[in-house]
């Protein structure tokens, strides 16, 4: 446990600190924090008043920072929530020897996608390289809303880390490699489309949902009515694709001229956005669904 070692960690700490971020010590060449757990609490020092977790205890004081790394060559964890940070956390298919696992595409790729769907470049911010060869991107979170920590909730591969979570900051050394710096960059704001995705869904309504006045058939109107319901009922991982299929049913009536289009796609838009999805959601799967099943509906008689 040399001089040189400490120093060597020492300087990303406070470069971490320097930039805002809260840093704490990880067990040397490993991910998991140093400080004592519940058990170990000493209910002395900054735990005098309580146990303080790793998050609480997160810091960018340079003389603490210097005080804690004379003792030991720590890694260096970010707090992510304190440091008013969002990590995108792009990970790279594990190595398992089969070739559909090799083919599988990395979590960059798919986050380049869905940035490219939404209409987006990739964020130009700092970043990373993890030990095991993926990446971090540091974004800033929006002021006043707390983010969690998510796990596939914007694709595979893709997790993020924000309140209750960190990341190990460049210059740390693991045995399966370095966090290395890849861009300099000061962090971005986060997209306002992948804060969208991110936020909770908004409570569901307590009673009926009221759908907009309707012109056109009884039937028409009955099948607009039944299929908004079953939008309204699916299940949290099911939804965009239950409005997909109940838009396309109903796109049949628009394309008779029973149904004016405006009025579907407001009716499904509240059920849409009831049922937890977002309004950008919404609008692009009716208008899709609506499309597909206009272009593909039979002459009424031979429906």
């Amino acid at each position: 446990m040399t001089h040189d070692a400490r120093s060597a960690l020492l300087r990303p700490a406070l470069d971490a600190a320097a930039r805002g971020w809260h840093v704490f010590p990880l067990r040397p060449g490993t991910k998991r924090p140093a400080l004592h757990g519940m058990d170990a609490c000493p209910r002395t020092g900054a735990c005098a008043d309580g146990h303080r977790k790793w998050e609480q205890r997160a810091t960018t004081d340079p003389d603490r920072i210097r005080a804690a790394w004379s003792r030991a060559p720590f890694n260096v964890g970010i707090a992510t929530g304190p440091s008013g940070l969002l990590v995108v956390d792009l990970d790279v298919p594990k190595t398992t020897g089969t070739k559909g696992s090799a083919d599988a595409p990395g979590g960059a790729a798919t986050f380049a996608a869905l940035c490219e769907r939404a209409g987006h470049a990739v964020p130009d911010t700092y970043r990373t390289r993890t030990a095991s060869g993926g990446e971090h991107l540091y974004l800033t979170g929006p002021s006043g809303v707390r983010l969690s920590n998510t796990a596939g909730t914007i694709g595979e591969l893709v997790d993020t880390r924000a309140w209750g979570g960190y990341v190990v900051a460049a210059g740390s050394i693991t045995p399966a490699g370095p966090y290395e710096v890849l861009c300099e960059a000061e962090a971005a704001p986060l997209p306002v489309w992948l804060r969208a995705v991110l936020q909770p869904a908004p409570a569901r309504p307590v009673g009926p949902l009221q759908l907009p006045a309707v012109d056109g058939s009884a039937a028409a109107r009955v099948a607009l009515e039944s299929e908004c319901a079953v939008v309204v009922a699916a299940p949290d991982k099911q939804r965009n694709v239950t409005l997909n299929r109940c838009a396309f049913k109903v796109g049949r009536f628009v394309a008779w001229g029973d149904l004016p289009r405006h009025q579907a796609e407001d009716a499904f838009q509240g059920a849409g956005e009831a049922s937890g999805l977002t309004a950008a959601e919404c609008r692009a799967t009716i208008r899709s669904a609506l499309d597909s099943s206009i272009r593909k509906a039979r002459p009424r008689d031979t429906a």
